[in-house]
């Protein structure tokens, strides 16, 4: 069944995986810009709660679909942001079909209404197109260094396949793409258990347990916050001309995994320690975003430094786990016994 939005203001925008993670800001940012925001969403890895601050706004609709089936809209779109992918190795290796069918089917479907309706088309894919790069710095000419029959392949591959379609698409002359490669991106709205290393590190600081590191420590990450990332998610959408190739989005400041441990520990008065495990198969060494296109066809670059970020996702995160235990405790409480009558 088609849907409509029954308002009229700004640009109408379609966010697929508009209740994740990076999905739930860009949704904000949006509305905050002054349009309207179509937020499609499964819950697969998104959560209601990213958007609950969003339901009574009349400018913003909520769709419960998977990407996987062919979104129906009934009227123009300006906009279409297609974040529909969950982005956590633990995740996306959950259901490693389904997290390929997102990228090829689900991509697909998005191209096909973009192209039905006129809209602009923006793909989020991911610095893992680069696999364990063999080139560092990482630049958007770099073809990668991918294992594509291995377990992380069915993310890897299907974001590459996510950007031939776009690309295909784009030479066809039917749809306006443009693509992002997303570096590790962390802050506020993370869920504590996706996998992810900063959320890994933080969770498992404020419960006392310890910090997990897979392999020596000793490889290599870049942390963007959120808030820039859509701040340049943004900007590509909006740029003109289309640039007409993919765009590095990330923060290039280099990390040991070690050093982000040191820093969580540093931030959280805790009593956790580090502790080692084996490294994934496939796991890459070294990641770090050249972003001088970025830098040059979109003026952008991020402005909040990793210390910065991290305060304000602990913040966070502190709050959530606080509320999460306020929970359990209240449904942990013995029920009141009903009064017997003494009455014969």
């Amino acid at each position: 069944m088609a849907r409509r939005m029954h308002v009229s203001r700004g640009k109408a925008i379609l966010v697929a995986g508009g209740a994740g993670f990076v999905g739930s800001h860009l949704c904000s940012a949006l509305l905050d810009a002054g349009n309207r925001v179509i937020c499609v969403d499964n819950y697969l890895t998104g959560s209601p709660a990213n958007v609950s601050n969003l339901k009574g706004n009349p400018y913003f609709m909520l769709i419960e679909q998977d990407v996987c089936d062919d979104v129906a809209i009934d009227e123009p779109l300006d906009h279409i942001y297609n974040l529909a992918c969950p982005a956590s190795p633990p995740s996306y290796q959950a259901d490693p079909i389904h997290t390929m069918m997102t990228s090829v089917t689900g991509t697909g479907n998005l191209l096909r209404l973009a192209a039905r309706r006129g809209a602009v088309f923006l793909q989020a894919s991911t610095s893992e197109i680069y696999g364990d790069p063999e080139e560092h710095p990482q630049q958007e000419d770099y073809w990668g260094h991918v294992n594509c029959t291995g377990p992380r392949a069915c993310y890897d591959e299907g974001k590459r396949a996510a950007e031939a379609l776009c690309f295909d698409s784009l030479r066809a002359g039917s749809v306006d793409v443009r693509v992002a490669r997303i570096f590790n991106t962390y802050g506020p709205c993370m869920q504590p258990n996706d996998g992810r290393i900063v959320s890994n590190f933080i969770v498992q600081a404020l419960k006392n347990e310890p910090l997990t590191i897979y392999g020596s420590g000793e490889q290599t990450r870049s942390f963007c916050y959120v808030s820039d990332l859509v701040e340049g998610l943004i900007r590509l959408m909006n740029r003109q001309p289309n640039p007409g190739v993919p765009v590095n989005l990330g923060n290039p400041g280099e990390f040991t995994v070690m050093e982000l441990a040191e820093l969580v520990l540093s931030k959280i008065a805790t009593a956790s320690i580090v502790v080692h495990a084996p490294l994934p198969p496939d796991d890459p060494q070294r990641r770090r975003p050249d972003i001088a296109r970025a830098r040059r066809l979109l003026g952008w670059q991020p402005k909040v430094a990793l210390q910065d970020g991290l305060s304000h996702t602990i913040a966070w995160f502190e709050s959530t786990l606080a509320k999460q235990q306020a929970v359990r405790r209240r449904s942990r409480r013995p029920r009141p016994q009903p009064v017997l009558s003494q009455d014969l």
